[in-house]
């Protein structure tokens, strides 16, 4: 039996990607999932691959979508244990063009939708059960802990991400729930794969080099693999982490 078994966490977008490595180092725990995003069918493949979960569709950004993802996450395994709001997006361009548009796009999904969902989870989550691990798992980035260039407003939702867990931690801290960011450094993703691809237009470098110039970001100079990521957040979700609240923890190979 797993250290999460007869939990029940819910994981923001979870068809791909790091949300879908954390949804699977989760159930590999025993815990029960709900996998919400905006696209059904990346999510439905993820939980056909677990043994106890399912896909909400929901846009984060909306308070209603929140509130309706929560109660369809309840309906199927009762209350919610644990949320990871990992839900993100990322855009590149100097602040010199960027629009007020761009900027609230950014701060929309990577922070707003990050605090949307979990107040709307909040009630669950900090109800009083004896002996259950009740856990607020944030996933930021390292541009929440520094400053990258072209990426103003994701930095700054990054930022606010981090501040926002650090905020809650202490008002949660006596209830038992602890609350921590978890910063990526670069990450192989479809996220990556998207700015490789901005790369490649802008400067026509090779994927490749593209690929090692991010690697390069990295102090051990690889890039992270989101299972990496994935069982960090995992052990912050376990009885063993109780102590450990309002963190930022870097996942990049070495200090920033």
């Amino acid at each position: 039996m797993g250290a999460l078994a007869n939990r029940h966490a819910l994981v923001t977008g979870s068809g791909s990607g790091i949300g879908a490595a954390i949804a699977r180092a989760l159930a590999d725990e025993g815990a029960a999932l709900s996998l919400a995003g905006r696209r059904e069918a990346p999510l439905h493949q993820t939980a056909a691959g677990l043994p106890k979960a399912i896909a909400v569709t929901a846009d984060v950004t909306r308070e209603a979508d929140c509130a309706a993802m929560v109660q369809a996450a309840r309906a199927a395994h009762g209350p919610i244990d644990i949320v990871v709001a990992n839900a993100g997006m990322a855009e590149s361009m100097p602040v010199k063009k960027m629009e007020l548009a761009d900027w609230q796009r950014s701060l929309d999904v990577n922070l707003t939708g990050a605090f949307l969902t979990v107040k709307a989870a909040l009630a669950d989550v900090t109800r009083e059960v004896p002996d259950v691990a009740r856990r607020i798992v944030f996933i930021a980035s390292t541009a929440g802990l520094k400053g990258y260039p072209y990426v103003a407003a994701y930095c700054a939702a990054k930022h606010g991400v981090v501040g926002l867990a650090r905020a809650l931690s202490l008002e949660l801290a006596s209830s038992g729930v602890t609350v921590n960011a978890v910063c990526p450094g670069f990450t192989e993703t479809p996220l990556l794969e998207a700015s490789v691809s901005r790369i490649v237009a802008k400067t026509g470098r090779s994927a490749d080099d593209s690929r090692q110039e991010l690697a390069r970001d990295n102090p051990h100079g690889r890039l992270v693999t989101p299972e990496e990521v994935a069982q960090t957040v995992a052990w912050l979700c376990t009885p063993a982490a109780a102590s450990v609240n309002g963190q930022a923890i870097a996942v990049a190979g070495g200090p920033l």
